[in-house]
């Protein structure tokens, strides 16, 4: 009953800086940058009032997700510096509670945020994005997208039968993919693959030229081989739409961008930005836990700390933090360096520090 009554007091401390730090480090966010761009949205381009308000809930999503590690950092270190400045840590550890046993429940409630979070990352966030760009390109700069771009993916299902095209170059101006790879599965079963030179748009469909048709076998592999000079393909989407249902990796859920990495690997392209962004999605949910790990010993002194310096504190470990971030992200993503390896390195280092810390304050 005594720890109960505990848990539940250390986390009614936690809360309200929780709440805090997502309403404040929201606020830098949108202070910082997007004001700006939504003011330009409606100097240059002349967008209306209900439009940037759409645009603006839109982007909120992955605002938010970033100020969760934040604000779990700025959570901790603000509880454990109320509860240390008051001799509170002092008297349970004098009660012969652990120190680990007293970080416990902010631990806990670091771990179940941290997994809310990649839930949010991969279910809200993408969604969101999506919809942000198209009320950015279609209402507000007035189908401004280029025209021409390279490694489009288009997904349709027909009865039981999924078709995956990807075409190494598409012009919509001109109606025309390059270098084409249509694959075919049945009940998930890979059936068929077309591969052709180029693909033109012309009354309504699209006509693929000098290609080759591989019937597969789940068993045996390719099991026949025929080539075509000129063939119709049952793909009725227009240049237009295939422009504009294209996504950027942070736009896709985790599904679609391995789905997007398996048809690149295939027509050996590059993959490294799609699996950090992959990567990224776990690892900075996983940063509230890793940071609460830090904040809670950070913030355990033996003198009353004021919230300003548990601030201070937060905002110098943050800037560390996404500083290594980008570092080692971007060079994951150039492919210098295993894009899993640059992803985690930054969680690796928390995790170090706050095992240390934590060992540090239980002595």
């Amino acid at each position: 009953m005594r720890l109960r009554l505990l848990d539940r007091y250390v986390l009614s401390e936690l809360l309200y800086p929780f709440i805090f730090g997502i309403a404040s480090f929201s606020s830098i966010f949108i202070a910082s940058s997007m004001l700006f761009k939504l003011t330009q949205y409606m100097t240059k381009y002349g967008a209306s009032g209900e439009t940037i308000a759409r645009l603006f809930m839109y982007s909120l999503p992955e605002v938010v997700n970033y100020t969760f590690p934040m604000s779990m950092l700025l959570a901790s270190l603000m509880a454990f510096g109320k509860l240390s400045g008051s001799s509170e840590i002092v008297a349970m550890k004098s009660g012969g509670i652990s120190y680990y046993r007293i970080v416990a429940p902010v631990l806990i409630v670091a771990f179940f945020v941290s997994m809310f979070s990649v839930v949010w990352a991969e279910k809200v966030v993408p969604a969101a994005k999506v919809q942000y760009g198209r009320i950015l390109e279609y209402e507000i700069k007035k189908n401004t997208k280029p025209r021409t771009q390279d490694h489009v993916i288009i997904k349709t299902l027909s009865g039981s039968t999924q078709r995956i095209t990807y075409a190494r170059r598409f012009d919509e101006e001109k109606g025309l993919m390059e270098n084409i790879t249509i694959e075919e599965f049945e009940k998930s079963h890979l059936a068929r693959i077309q591969t052709a030179k180029q693909a033109y748009w012309e009354n309504g469909s699209w006509r693929l030229e000098d290609g080759t048709v591989y019937t597969m076998n789940e068993a045996e592999g390719i099991k026949s081989t025929a080539k075509f000079k000129e063939q119709i393909i049952p793909l009725d989407v227009t240049p237009r739409e295939i422009s504009w249902e294209q996504k950027e990796p942070e736009e896709m859920t985790i599904r679609e961008l391995r789905e997007y990495i398996s048809v690149l690997e295939r027509q050996h392209q590059p993959t490294a930005r799609q699996w950090c962004e992959i990567y990224m999605r776990i690892s900075i949910p996983l940063a509230s836990f890793f940071f609460a790990m830090i904040g809670a010993p950070l913030g355990t002194q033996k003198q009353r700390t004021s919230s300003s310096i548990g601030l201070g504190i937060s905002i110098i470990v943050i800037f560390i933090y996404y500083a290594i971030m980008t570092l080692t992200t971007g060079l994951g993503k150039g492919g210098v360096m295993n894009p899993l390896l640059a992803c985690i390195i930054p969680n690796l280092i928390c995790l170090g520090a706050g095992v240390f810390l934590l060992q540090k304050k239980n002595a």
